[in-house]
C-alpha cells in the first residue's frame, strides 16, 4: 500500500509503504511512526530552504559591495569630471548574473549618469534576491510548522497507547 505525501517546490517524497514503518500490530503506533516519518521529510525539505537562504542573503552581500564599490566609482567620475573604469571583478559579477551595464562608447569607462544605469541594475538584482528570500523564508516556516505538527501528532498517538497499555495492564 503507498501513501501519499507532501509535495512542494523541491519535489514530491513520501513514505513508501507501511513495512517501512517497522512491525507493530497496534494503529496508534503505526500512525505515530508514520508522523515521525512525515515530521523528518519537513526537516529536510526546511533544512534545504535554509541552505538556499544562507546562499541567497551571501549573494546579497556580494551585491551590497559591488554597489557601495559602483557608487564609489560614481563619486570619484563626480569628483574628478571623468570616466572611472569598471574592475574586471565587476563585470565578471554583472556577466555572471546577467546583468546589464551601460555600455555607451562599447567600453568600461563609465562617467556618472552612466554609473547611475549600473548601479540600478545591482540594485534590481538585489531587490529580486530579496524577495526570493522571503519568499523561501515562507516556505521555509511552512514546513517548520508542518515538522511541528506532526512531531505534535505522533506525540498524542503515543501518549495514547501509553494510556492505553497502562489501563490495560492495571486491569
Amino acid at each position: 500500500m503507498s501513501i501519499t505525501n507532501i509535495s512542494g517546490s523541491q519535489g514530491t517524497q513520501g513514505v513508501s509503504d507501511f513495512s517501512s514503518l517497522g512491525s507493530s500490530s497496534n494503529i496508534q503506533f503505526i500512525f505515530a511512526k508514520l508522523q515521525l516519518e512525515q515530521s523528518q521529510i519537513c526537516r529536510t525539505n526546511a533544512e534545504s530552504y535554509i541552505t538556499k537562504i544562507q546562499a541567497d542573503q551571501e549573494e546579497q552581500k556580494k551585491c551590497a559591495d559591488m554597489i557601495a564599490q559602483a557608487r564609489e566609482l560614481q563619486n570619484q567620475a563626480k569628483t574628478e569630471d571623468k570616466c572611472t573604469e569598471m574592475p574586471k571583478e565587476m563585470q565578471d559579477y554583472f556577466k555572471q548574473n546577467g546583468l546589464s551595464w551601460d555600455e555607451t562608447g562599447n567600453d568600461t569607462h563609465h562617467d556618472k549618469d552612466e554609473w547611475e544605469y549600473n548601479i540600478k541594475s545591482l540594485m534590481n538584482f538585489q531587490e529580486t534576491l530579496g524577495t526570493a528570500t522571503q519568499t523561501d523564508m515562507i516556505y521555509l516556516q511552512d514546513y517548520m510548522g508542518q515538522y511541528n505538527s506532526f512531531l505534535q501528532g505522533a506525540n498524542k498517538a503515543i501518549t495514547e497507547t501509553n494510556q492505553t497499555m497502562q489501563s490495560i495492564l492495571t486491569r
